[in-house]
């Protein structure tokens, strides 16, 4: 289905460009958040006259978003996790986790703009891009530290695996003479639990 962007949509395309898009991401997705209009002749005609006006547009939007980008490439974002003794992470910091840092402190972007491409699964200072516009990116810092700024025991020293205890075997024949002393005693209480005659 081709549609008619009306907004710059990271990884789609910029404002004013016709795309081919799926029917099911134009309708549940684009089209009700007007970010895109289907790409029919009447809409066709009126982005021929409206040219002018998103090219005005973009070079506006461009200006702010590159004051934006200014402004994350001073930050340096700092979040605590759990971390063994080898500095290695409990899990990892994801695109979400920095978004809720930048929300803290008043960039409001979408998660789908924060590129990590590694997972950021150890303590220390790492660097990740963000998208801030369709053709401006800035780089940011984000110094992890472990929780409480204490690293956490492993289970035994060098080996990030967990120590999991061998289950105890027993063979049929351990179970077979253990049901007979059973058995052997319980014949053995029941004989002296009996009231003795005499």
């Amino acid at each position: 289905m081709q549609v008619i962007l009306r907004e710059d949509v990271p990884d789609l395309g910029m404002i004013g460009e016709i795309v081919n898009v799926k029917p099911g991401y134009a309708r549940n997705y684009l089209l009700p958040r007007g970010l895109a209009v289907q790409a029919d002749k009447r809409n066709l005609a009126q982005l021929e006259h409206a040219k002018r006006e998103i090219e005005a547009k973009r070079l506006k939007e461009r200006g702010s978003v590159q004051a934006m980008a200014d402004a994350l490439a001073k930050l340096s974002l700092e979040t605590e996790r759990r971390a063994g003794r080898r500095g290695k992470l409990f899990g990892s910091v994801t695109n979400l986790d920095i978004k809720k840092l930048l929300d803290e402190k008043g960039f409001d972007l979408d998660r789908r703009r924060i590129v990590i491409t590694d997972a950021i699964k150890e303590i220390g200072e790492h660097t990740f891009t963000i998208r801030v516009g369709q053709d401006v990116t800035t780089d940011i810092k984000v110094v992890v530290k472990p929780l409480g700024g204490e690293l956490v025991d492993e289970s035994v020293e060098g080996d990030d695996e967990p120590v999991v205890a061998a289950p105890i075997m027993v063979s049929a024949d351990d179970g077979a003479e253990q049901a007979e002393g059973e058995s052997a005693d319980e014949g053995a209480s029941a004989e002296s639990s009996k009231p003795d005659k005499n």
